[in-house]
């Protein structure tokens, strides 16, 4: 993989967004402010009565957890439906594999967009925790990080899988009873020590759980994370460093006859 012509791709996928980014911007600024309202400040009031966790503030509590899901939705939306638009629909990948770009340079320039779209939301969550009180301004940029690597844990694999898929129908299933039970059982809005003992071990198993501890530790909530920042990081490495793995060779299979 050379790195100039990977860097032509996340170049292509730039200049796309530069055309699209209107669809999102409402979206990205009015999903984690209506969210925060909603159940941060609504649900958090009353939950605040009998003290929040961890003794802080739900508010404080919430939003990083809010951060690190949000960053998977990112990366899982970006690294779902546009891959299997670039393989199947547009056959754009079949356009750019005829030039001197290879697999890898298609992955990993990828991965690198998905990878700034992350950031891009990120930093506006960031933001509105600010706004709300919810982060100090060196707590958001702490987050920063720990988010990215949260939303690459998932674009990694999910782009290996969907390069595997045949049809689209699989994304919907993916989305459906992965994404959104992960949102609501990887401890973004309780503990995971509330869910049932059989239960709890999967959520240690899953890294948008790792995610959401190293969110909160970086962002100085008390107790947080329930093991040290490294095995956090070193879990959700381990997913980024498998998935580029497994993306690369079903592209390859997929695409190179």
């Amino acid at each position: 993989m050379s790195t100039p012509t990977a860097l032509r791709v996340v170049e292509a996928h730039a200049r796309v967004y530069r055309q699209t980014w209107r669809g999102s911007i409402i979206s990205t600024f009015l999903t984690p402010v209506l969210t925060l309202v909603s159940l941060g400040i609504g649900l958090g009031s009353l939950i605040d009565e009998n003290g929040g966790p961890g003794g802080v503030p739900y508010l404080v509590w919430l939003g990083p957890g809010l951060l690190a899901a949000a960053a998977m939705q990112t990366a899982a939306g970006d690294s779902s439906y546009p891959v299997m638009a670039g393989i199947k629909w547009t056959k754009g990948y079949d356009a750019a594999l005829a030039t001197p770009l290879t697999v890898e340079d298609l992955i990993f320039g990828h991965l690198g967009w998905v990878g700034i779209r992350v950031l891009m939301t990120a930093v506006v969550y960031a933001g509105v925790l600010f706004v709300f009180g919810a982060l100090d301004f060196a707590s958001g940029l702490a987050t920063l990080l720990p988010a990215l690597l949260t939303g690459m844990a998932f674009a990694a694999p999910i782009t290996a899988l969907t390069a595997r898929m045949q049809q689209e129908t699989g994304l919907s299933t993916l989305f459906r009873f992965g994404i959104v039970p992960l949102f609501l059982f990887s401890g973004t809005f309780f503990p995971i020590d509330q869910l049932p003992d059989w239960l709890q071990p999967v959520a240690y198993l899953t890294p948008l759980w790792h995610g959401v501890e190293l969110c909160r530790g970086a962002a100085g909530v008390p107790d947080s994370p329930y093991f040290p920042p490294w095995i956090h990081i070193g879990y959700l490495l381990l997913w980024i460093a498998v998935g580029t793995f497994l993306a690369v060779r079903q592209l390859r299979r997929r695409m190179v006859k």
